[in-house]
């Protein structure tokens, strides 16, 4: 059995209602030292799901306010959960909480009511990672992703991949019991088949990562040029306010200058970088010198160029740092007279970040280079996933190419290694150290 734990399960602060949780196998006789319902019914007769109200009797005074009795095993946990809504508050949440850690209680753990949860069958390990991706989104796609987890969508996926894994083993052992049955060549044929499908299943969800981790991390996108094309003028015009200070002083940027803004869904990370250019200014210098990095490190780059001013050799320069990476270019200050801009690489759009001309259309751009078709939520975010995947794709590759090399027997070792490490994702063959790991994630109260 489960000793109680309780925590506050709604975030710190002035607000209308507090919810103060506990789980465990005595919820009701805390309650019941704890709640004095307005009615005639007596806690220990608490109706299931049902909202009770009267007195919640906190540490040195009372609030009037709900609660409710969840029976195992339908509660989030799994096991008898009872929770008190209060008035909002940190001193009276705290108050509640107080008054249950004395009456049997103790102070739940980190992300303890989902660690029990999955204890209890309630939801997977990559159900709860989904849980707490969705509580720490930022983006309409970074939810999606989370959700994708929650609602045991991948879980569903590794799961059957480990199925029919076991079907294919199963076959291989019966070969090896039976060796008086000669496996005919029509047999082997459909085993390697069903083999290279699970190899490219496992190969798309490994591949899928790339897009999973700009999801979850969002896309760090740098603005690259010279000085004095605009950029600080393009990053404030991106994100709807004045965070970079704009100047005709060229090298006004000095150090990176850093924002973030949701294009459909999906959360881009601008960094408004120094202009890149020789130098004997020192401080200046330092600050090129971060640009370049931060440019070479990006997911995606604006590369600004001044439509109205000729190409020149530092703007090839910096065109030529990143060139192979992702990039867009931008042809800024389009409402000032234009000027030819020979030998300039061909503009992808053309804009002003003084008027906004286009800045829709530079966005759809960026969306398109920087995170292709994320936001749908089917793919990698965690790299735990990743790491289990791909080493279970490694595998399946192994037997694959030592299918008519070796007896049939000996693929089963790779075959099993397999299975278990996707059984690291579906919980199966989770250690403790990867199920501490995760929960320690949570908050408290979740």
């Amino acid at each position: 059995m489960y000793e109680n734990i309780a925590a506050i399960s709604t975030a710190p602060g002035t607000g209308g209602v507090a919810i103060i949780r506990i789980s465990g196998n005595a919820v009701l006789q805390t309650a019941e030292k704890m709640f004095r319902p307005t009615g005639k019914t007596a806690v220990k007769d608490f109706v299931p799901y049902k909202m009770y109200p009267g007195e919640i009797l906190a540490d040195g005074f009372t609030d009037y306010g709900l609660c409710v009795f969840f029976k195992a095993p339908h509660s989030y946990t799994g096991e008898d959960t009872v929770e008190f809504q209060c008035h909002g508050g940190t001193a009276i949440a705290r108050g509640v909480l107080k008054a249950t850690l004395a009456n049997g209680c103790r102070l739940a753990e980190k992300g303890e009511f989902t660690k029990r949860a999955f204890l209890h069958g309630k939801l997977s390990l990559s159900s709860a990672e989904g849980v707490i991706d969705m509580i720490n989104g930022q983006s309409q796609s970074e939810l999606k992703a989370g959700y994708f987890l929650y609602s045991e969508k991948l879980t569903k996926q590794i799961k059957s991949l480990q199925d029919r894994l076991t079907l294919v083993m199963a076959g291989i052992e019966a070969d090896i019991d039976y060796p008086e049955e000669e496996v005919e060549a029509e047999s082997l044929a459909a085993t390697l088949e069903e083999l290279k499908l699970i190899h490219a299943e496992l190969a798309r969800l490994v591949a899928s990562y790339s897009v999973g981790k700009k999801i979850k991390h969002g896309v760090n996108c740098a603005i690259a040029g010279k000085p004095n094309t605009g950029k600080s003028s393009l990053l404030n015009a991106l994100l709807g306010y004045e965070k970079a200070i704009v100047s005709d002083v060229a090298g006004t940027t000095r150090d990176t200058v850093e924002g973030s803004m949701d294009i459909d869904g999906v959360r881009f990370n601008l960094y408004d970088t120094a202009g890149i250019r020789k130098s004997d200014d020192k401080i200046e210098a330092i600050g090129i010198d971060r640009a370049k990095r931060m440019t070479l490190g990006a997911d995606v780059i604006l590369f600004v160029l001044d439509s109205s001013a000729p190409y020149t050799e530092e703007d090839k320069l910096v065109y030529e740092s990143i060139r192979e990476k992702p990039h867009v270019v931008v042809y800024n200050k389009t409402d000032k007279d234009a000027n030819a801009l020979t030998d300039a690489p061909k503009a992808d759009i053309r804009i002003s970040a003084a008027t906004g001309e286009n800045l829709d259309s530079l966005c759809n751009l960026l969306r398109e280079r920087g995170a292709g078709t994320a936001g749908e939520g089917n793919f990698l975010t965690e790299e735990r996933h990743y790491a289990a995947l791909k080493e279970a794709a490694a595998r399946m590759e192994k037997v694959l190419h030592d299918f008519e090399l070796v007896p049939t027997d000996m693929l089963t070792i790779e075959l099993s290694a397999a299975w278990e490490k996707l059984g690291e994702i579906s919980g199966e063959t989770a250690n403790e150290r990867i199920i501490d790991e995760i929960f320690s994630k949570f908050c408290v109260g979740k």
